[in-house]
C-alpha cells in the first residue's frame, strides 16, 4: 500500500492503533502486508548462475522518480544519478547547456515546477532532502555509549545475515547444521546460543529480552505489528523498510521463491526473513524500560506520521535529479541518432559466402562490425545468445542440471552429453559409460583430497608434507600463463574423451525437433538465403580468482557460457532427418549449408570453434577462408579495445593477444575485461540500418526484418523477452554505479564467497552483497559506466509497436513510467515515444 494512502487513514482514525482491532481482520491485514512488501524485493541469482537484475524490478509499476523517492525514504537508497557526479559530468562538458535545455524541455512536470537551467545548476550544489524514515530499533537505539559500538542497526544486519549464511550453505562448510523447523525456527536457536551478540551491541541482559522472543513467524510478524502503534495504511511500507536493511539476503530469498514460482511452487524464505528482522524489535523492547519504549513509540509514530509529505517533498525534490538524468542521456541519444540516421546506405550485395550469427551482447558488436570491414562476403546478424533453445544442460556422469537460458524462463528441453568419434552415426553406450565412470572416479579422489586439506587436524601437517607441491601453482600465479580459455565442462573427462563429449539434444521426437528447428531458423531470418557456411557463435569470458566470473560469461543466460547452446543446435540443423521434415514443411535448407559452433571469448576478443572433425571435407576449405577473416577482425577488434584497458593499441599482432590471455589467467587481475559497462542502447532492426555505424561497444544489436512478421508475433516476442533482459542489464549496471554500498558488492578484493556460491560478503560480514562490484564500473580514476536509461530502438510500425505495449503490462510499465527510453524508425528519420504518441527525436 502506497505511503500516500497514510494520510486517509489517520483522517479516518487517528488515534486507532492495531490492538483495537478484531483478530479476524487483523490477520487478512497482516499477511496482506508481508505479501506486499515481500513483493517488492527483486531476486538476486546466485554466483554460479549469475543473472543481471533490475534491483528495482518488482516496483516498475510505479514511475521512476516515484520509486526513487520512495527507495531514498525507506532505505537510504540512491536510484538517480547523485548530484557530485552530474556536477562534474556538468564541469567537464560531457553534459552541455543544450542538453539540460532539451531535458528541460522533454520534461512537462519540470516545465511547470518553474525549473531553469540556472536553478537545475544551483541544485547541484546541495543535498537532496531524502532522509531515511527510521524504524523501530534506530528510535530504541538511543543509550549514552552507543558512539562507542556498532549501531544496532548494523549488529542486527551482521547477526541475521552470519545465520542465514549458515543456513542457506549446502556446499561449502563440512560441517552442516540442523535446519529443521525453517529459517525463522534455526535462527530463533541459534541467538538464544549466541552469548556474544549481547556484548556487541552493548546490551549484557540480552538474554533476558530473548524470553520474550516469539516461537514462531506468525507471532513475530503479530506481536510487532500490534505494538507498534501504525496504522495499518502504512504497514507494508514499513514492512519494506525493514526488509531493505538485509537487502541482499531478501534478494536470496527472492530468488528462491523465484525459482519455486518456475517450477509452480512456493517458498516460505522471504517471510520468514521478514519475521527474524520483525522479532529484533519485539527484543530490544524487552531490553528497554517502559518509558523509553513508550517515547520510542511515539517518535516512530510521529515520523511515519508524517510520511506523505516527507514523500511528496522528496518526489518535488528529485525532479530536478530526473532533469539531470534525462540531460545525460540527451548527450548520448544526439550522438546515437546523428550516427543512425546518417548511416551508410546499403549496398546490394552478392549472396554471402557465409553467415555468422553472434549475441545481441554489446561486446558483440566491435567484432561484428570489424568482420564486415575485414569480409565483405561475410553476413553478420545478431540473435539472443541461447538461440532460442529453452534448454537445461546436464554434463557428463554428474547430476548438475543447470539453465542455459534467460531466467525469465523456464527450460523445456535435455541437453546431455553423448561421445561421438568423429565420423560415427551415433554414440555408443559403452563409450559413454566409462567416459562417465572415469569423470566419477576423479571427483571422488579430489573430494578426498579436498576434505584432507579442510580438516582441522591436518592444517599443520599437511602443509609441511605436501606444501612445496604448490611451488608450480604459485609460480602460475606469479607469472601468468597464455593458455586459452579452460572449458569447465570437460573438468575431469580423461583426455581421450574430451575431443569427442559432445552436447545432444535428447528426449525429442523428430517432429519436436524440426519445430525447434523451425523456430530458431525463423527468429534469426534465415528460412531462405542460407549462405554455405553459418557459424553460430555464443560468447563466454576467461578470467582468474574471479568470484564473479559467471556474471562476465552471460548477463542473461543463467551465467553460462552459449558453447552448449551453440553445439547442440548446430547438429540439430546439420541432422538429415530434420531437414528432411523441414523440407517436408516447406522450409528448405540447401545441401551444401553447414552449421558451425563457435564461441567469442569477450576477455581476448578471439573464436573458437567446436566440432571441426564433424564438418564434411568439401566446407573445409570454406571454413579456413572465414578462419582467416576471424583472425583479422579479432586482432582489429582487440586494437580498439587496448585503450580502455591500458594497452597500446600498437603492440605487435601476437604480443597484444599474448598480453590480453596473461591478463586473462592473472589471478590478481581485478578487471580482466569490462563486461558490458558503457551499455546504453538496444537496436531491433535490419543490419542495414547500422552497418557500418562505429555504436562503440554500447548497443546491443537483435536482427528483425517486420517485412517478413506479417503477424507481429516475432517483434512480441522481442520486446517481451530480449528488452526485458537488455532492461535488466542495463539497470544493475545503473544501479550499481549510482549506489555502490547498497546495490553494488563493493571491493572486490574484500570479497569472502558465502555458502560456496550463493553470493559474497565484502569482509567477513555485513550483508549479502548483490551487484557489481566496484572494479567492474570503475577504473580507479574515473567511473568508465554511466548510468544512462536504455534507449530501444525498433524498425516496426507504430501499430505493430503499439499492439505488444497494450498487451503486455510490464513493457507498458517501462515504456511509461519512464524505466527505458523508446524509439523507431520511420523511414529515415528517428521517432520517440511521449505520453502514447509518437514525436520526432
Amino acid at each position: 500500500m502506497s505511503l500516500a494512502l497514510i494520510d486517509a487513514a489517520a483522517a479516518v482514525a487517528p488515534r486507532t492503533s492495531a490492538p483495537a482491532l478484531e483478530a479476524a481482520t487483523l490477520q487478512p491485514q497482516i499477511d496482506a502486508a508481508c505479501t506486499q512488501a515481500c513483493a517488492a524485493i527483486a531476486p538476486a541469482w546466485p554466483l554460479d548462475r549469475a543473472i543481471a537484475v533490475n534491483p528495482h524490478w518488482q516496483r516498475i509499476g510505479l514511475p521512476l522518480r516515484t520509486v526513487a523517492a520512495r527507495m531514498a525514504l525507506l532505505g537510504g537508497i540512491q536510484v538517480l544519478p547523485p548530484r557530485p557526479r552530474q556536477q562534474a559530468a556538468w564541469t567537464a562538458g560531457r553534459i552541455t547547456g543544450d542538453d539540460l535545455a532539451l531535458a528541460l524541455d522533454q520534461l512537462p512536470a519540470a516545465r511547470a515546477a518553474g525549473l531553469t537551467p540556472v536553478r537545475c545548476v544551483d541544485a547541484l550544489q546541495r543535498e537532496a532532502a531524502t532522509a531515511p524514515l527510521p524504524l523501530l530499533i534506530d528510535m530504541l537505539d538511543d543509550d549514552p555509549q552507543r558512539h562507542t559500538r556498532l549501531s544496532w542497526r548494523q549488529a542486527i544486519t551482521h547477526q541475521v545475515s552470519q545465520t542465514c549464511a549458515a543456513y542457506f550453505d549446502r556446499h561449502q562448510a563440512d560441517w552442516q547444521p540442523q535446519r529443521t523447523g525453517g529459517l525463522y525456527a534455526f535462527w530463533r536457536e541459534t541467538l538464544v546460543h549466541d552469548h556474544g551478540i549481547g556484548g556487541l551491541m552493548g546490551l549484557p541482559r540480552l538474554s533476558q529480552g530473548l524470553q520474550a522472543l516469539p516461537p514462531s513467524r506468525a507471532e513475530a510478524e503479530r506481536w510487532v505489528l500490534q505494538r507498534l502503534g501504525l496504522p495499518p495504511a502504512v504497514w507494508a511500507d514499513y514492512l519494506e523498510s525493514v526488509l531493505l536493511t538485509v537487502q541482499g539476503w531478501a534478494s536470496w530469498c527472492a530468488y528462491l521463491g523465484w525459482q519455486a514460482g518456475l517450477e509452480g511452487r512456493t517458498d516460505p524464505h522471504l517471510r520468514e526473513l521478514l519475521a527474524i528482522r520483525l522479532a529484533w524489535g519485539a527484543i530490544l523492547l524487552e531490553c528497554k524500560g517502559s518509558a523509553a519504549a513508550q517515547a520510542a513509540f511515539a517518535a516512530l509514530q510521529a515520523a511515519w506520521r508524517d510520511a506523505p509529505q516527507r514523500l511528496q517533498l522528496a518526489e518535488q525534490d528529485l525532479l530536478v535529479d530526473e532533469v539531470w538524468q534525462l540531460a545525460l542521456e540527451a548527450g548520448y541519444q544526439r550522438q546515437l541518432a546523428q550516427r543512425l540516421v546518417c548511416a551508410p546506405a546499403a549496398l546490394q550485395a552478392e549472396p554471402p559466402a557465409a553467415q555468422v550469427v553472434f549475441c545481441i551482447d554489446v561486446r558483440s558488436e566491435p567484432l561484428r562490425r570489424a568482420l564486415e570491414a575485414v569480409d565483405p562476403g561475410v553476413q553478420t546478424l545478431g540473435f539472443a545468445g541461447f538461440f532460442g533453445l529453452p534448454a537445461a544442460y546436464t554434463p557428463l556422469g554428474t547430476p548438475a542440471r543447470r539453465p542455459q537460458l534467460p531466467g525469465l524462463l523456464a527450460p523445456t528441453v535435455e541437453v546431455v552429453d553423448h561421445i561421438l568419434p568423429g565420423g560415427a552415426a551415433s554414440a555408443t553406450a559403452q563409450h559413454a559409460a566409462d567416459a562417465a565412470s572415469a569423470r566419477q572416479q576423479r571427483f571422488g579422489q579430489a573430494r578426498q583430497w579436498g576434505a584432507a586439506t579442510r580438516w582441522p587436524g591436518a592444517a599443520f601437517s599437511f602443509v609441511e608434507a605436501l606444501g612445496v607441491g604448490y611451488i608450480a601453482a604459485l609460480g602460475s600465479w606469479l607469472r601468468p600463463g597464455t593458455a586459452e580459455r579452460r572449458r569447465d565442462d570437460l573438468d575431469g573427462l580423461p583426455a581421450r574423451y574430451t575431443p569427442v563429449c559432445r552436447p545432444v539434444l535428447g528426449g525429442l521426437d523428430i517432429d519436436a525437433q524440426a519445430a525447434l528447428a523451425a523456430r530458431v531458423l525463423g527468429g534469426m531470418g534465415l528460412t531462405s538465403g542460407l549462405a554455405p557456411t553459418v557459424l553460430l557463435v555464443g560468447h563466454g569470458s576467461q578470467s582468474a580468482n574471479n568470484a564473479q566470473a559467471a556474471a562476465l560469461d552471460c548477463g542473461a543466460c543463467c551465467g553460462q557460457t552459449g558453447e552448449v547452446n551453440a553445439r547442440s543446435l548446430a547438429r540439430l540443423l546439420n541432422d538429415a532427418a530434420v531437414r528432411a521434415t523441414l523440407q517436408q514443411r516447406g522450409l528448405a535448407i540447401p545441401a551444401a549449408t553447414v552449421f558451425v559452433a563457435a564461441l567469442h571469448n569477450t576477455t581476448t576478443d578471439e573464436i573458437e570453434p567446436f566440432d571441426l572433425d564433424l564438418l564434411p571435407s568439401a566446407s573445409q576449405a570454406a571454413w579456413r577462408r572465414l578462419q582467416t577473416s576471424l583472425e583479422h577482425a579479432g586482432d582489429q577488434t582487440r586494437r580498439e579495445r587496448a585503450p580502455g584497458l591500458g594497452l597500446d593499441p600498437r603492440l605487435p599482432h601476437a604480443r597484444l593477444l599474448d598480453t590480453l590471455r596473461r591478463r586473462a589467467n592473472d589471478g590478481a587481475q581485478t578487471r580482466p575485461e569490462w563486461g558490458l559497462a558503457g551499455n546504453a542502447s538496444f537496436l531491433i532492426a535490419p543490419r542495414h540500418r547500422s552497418l557500418g555505424v562505429v555504436l562503440q561497444g554500447r548497443s546491443f544489436l537483435h536482427d528483425y526484418d517486420h517485412r517478413q512478421d506479417a503477424d507481429g508475433s516475432l517483434l512480441e516476442l522481442l520486446m517481451t523477452a530480449p528488452m526485458l533482459v537488455t532492461h535488466w542489464i542495463n539497470w544493475q549496471y545503473h544501479a550499481s554505479t549510482c549506489d555502490p554500498v547498497r546495490l553494488g558488492s563493493g571491493n572486490k578484493l574484500l570479497h569472502n564467497v558465502v555458502g560456496g556460491h550463493i553470493g559474497v560478503f565484502e569482509g567477513n560480514g555485513g550483508d549479502l552483497r548483490i551487484g557489481l562490484s566496484q572494479q567492474s564500473l570503475h577504473d580507479g580514476t574515473q567511473w568508465v559506466h554511466e548510468p544512462l536509461r536504455l534507449t530501444v530502438v525498433i524498425d516496426a510500425p507504430a501499430a505493430a509497436i503499439e499492439r505488444v505495449i497494450a498487451r503486455h503490462a510490464p513493457v507498458r510499465q517501462l515504456v511509461d513510467n519512464g524505466w527505458l527510453h523508446l524509439w523507431r524508425w520511420d523511414g529515415n528519420a528517428l521517432l520517440r515515444r511521449v505520453d502514447g504518441g509518437w514525436q520526432p527525436v
